[in-house]
């Protein structure tokens, strides 16, 4: 375990000294330029969007909806309660103020790979669609083998090691709030996770589409409520997250520096674990959703980087930081968050975020399958190997709950970082087409198209370079085929 650890630690620096925070900032300045900073131009057509695709979607795939429900329930989960309290713990209150940017910035970063997915969807049989960075780099790149490879990652990240840190979140959470064994709540979540994930994709989709929201409301509820009881000091807590952010809290010189860098890394680390804007995974969601224009469902998928953030993980920001702990408590994670909630409404908190961690974890676990099943398929079709995966999954969820915290979210750590690199690099070869498109729907609405819908024969570069197995060969209409 001490050898596995060490390969872990010396991966991580390597990906996370700095190489990945100037790919994942860098890359969303760029887009955001690029894009004309379109995160905030179709910010409201983008919410439009979603509440008007409640309807079955067409052409065999799931709806908008349901696609950014299944996105938003991988997003939403342990790295909204316990990651944000890793991140102030570590990094401080300024570690909040980079978890926004990296947000913000992300929004463009997940609007382009999004788009992308949908721009090389494939057919998959009669459940619709499928696709994401493996198929997008395969058939848009033409290199097969780092489609491969980002699959294999994305199968490690989130079939595997995600789901156990989400696990190892429900266990501690359960056993601090109620004193249930680790391995009670393992053996539980495995009963509750089998039946829904070897009911396959649109199970996922319809779970989520009804757990997401309802989870997402009450947790909002009560972070709302301990807004507005503590609102006098609402306005010193974002000045505080704002001096920590730039080190004006810390000692000058050598120390201030150190503060500055790491609140920056643990707040872009932290906000990628989160809201995993370029990182590859949501496209994969994104994919399946059937919509008469790539685009749509980017705008869609952006929509869910600045709920999760912007939103979510500004409330459990605000539960931890305008509690009365001392900021050197020796707590962190789900403790410190625990806590921080049961200083505000009493001791009945430490149950119910024991609850929401449970809903946003699990939620999670299934959503991250959806994405990891995508992939399985993209390597191999043969069904044992689906089912042999399903099992695997069902033992790291296991593995996760008897766990150590530092093994699981370091073994978190070095498999989003693989995935994140290889996933950055593609999204900036093809963000030229990622371009067009959008130049495409920025013309149709222009035009006074309410739902532009996509003809590729509009753009012969277009034309010549996306597949015609889902678009066609020239009606560029796939929500209506």
């Amino acid at each position: 375990m001490n050898a596995l650890n060490a390969t872990i630690d010396a991966g991580n620096n390597l990906l996370w000294g700095w190489l990945l925070i100037y790919l994942l900032i860098g890359t969303g300045l760029y887009f955001t330029v690029r894009t004309g900073a379109a995160q905030f131009r179709y910010f409201g057509q983008a919410w439009r969007t979603i509440l008007g695709s409640r309807s079955g979607g067409s052409g065999g795939g799931i709806t908008s909806f349901q696609a950014f429900a299944t996105g938003l329930a991988s997003r939403v989960g342990t790295g909204n309660i316990a990651g944000v309290a890793i991140a102030i713990s570590l990094g401080g209150p300024g570690a909040v103020f980079w978890m926004w940017v990296t947000a913000l910035v992300g929004m463009s970063s997940a609007l382009i790979e999004a788009t992308l997915a949908q721009a090389f969807k494939v057919r998959d049989g009669e459940r619709g669609f499928r696709g994401g960075p493996a198929y997008y780099i395969r058939q848009g790149l033409g290199q097969g083998w780092l489609g491969q490879l980002f699959a294999v990652f994305l199968i490690l990240a989130f079939g595997l090691v995600f789901n156990a840190v989400q696990s190892n979140s429900i266990a501690a959470s359960m056993q601090q709030a109620f004193g249930l064994s680790p391995a009670v709540v393992g053996a539980a979540l495995v009963l509750l996770t089998a039946p829904i994930i070897f009911g396959g994709i649109r199970r996922v989709a319809r779970v989520a589409e009804l757990v997401v929201p309802f989870m997402a409301l009450a947790y909002l509820l009560i972070a709302l409520y301990v807004v507005f009881t503590h609102l006098g000091q609402v306005p010193d807590m974002l000045l505080g997250i704002v001096r920590s952010a730039f080190g004006l809290e810390s000692a000058v010189g050598g120390a201030a520096g150190f503060a500055v860098q790491q609140a920056l890394m643990m707040g872009v680390k932290r906000g990628l674990f989160s809201n995993e804007a370029g990182m590859g995974s949501a496209p994969n969601a994104a994919a399946a959703a059937s919509v008469n224009h790539p685009v749509q469902q980017g705008l869609v998928q952006m929509v869910g980087v600045f709920v999760d953030t912007i939103i979510v993980c500004t409330c459990t920001a605000a539960i931890i930081l305008l509690s009365p702990l001392p900021r050197d408590a020796d707590l962190s994670g789900v403790q410190l968050t625990q806590a921080a909630l049961e200083s505000h409404v009493g001791g009945w908190g430490g149950a119910f975020l024991a609850g929401a961690i449970f809903l946003f974890a699990f939620t999670s676990i299934i959503g991250n399958y959806a994405y990891a099943e995508g992939n399985v398929q993209f390597l191999t079709r043969h069904r044992w190997v689906l089912n042999a995966f399903r099992a695997l999954l069902l033992g790291m969820v296991l593995f996760g709950a008897l766990a150590e915290v530092p093994t699981v979210w370091n073994m978190a750590d070095l498999s989003m970082g693989l995935m994140a690199v290889t996933n950055i690099v593609a999204l900036l070869l093809l963000s030229p087409l990622a371009f067009r498109l959008l130049r495409d729907y920025d013309r149709a609405r222009r035009a006074g198209q309410a739902d532009p819908i996509f003809d590729r024969r509009a753009d012969p570069e277009l034309d010549r370079r996306l597949p015609r197995e889902v678009w066609g060969a020239g009606e560029g209409v796939s929500a209506t085929d």
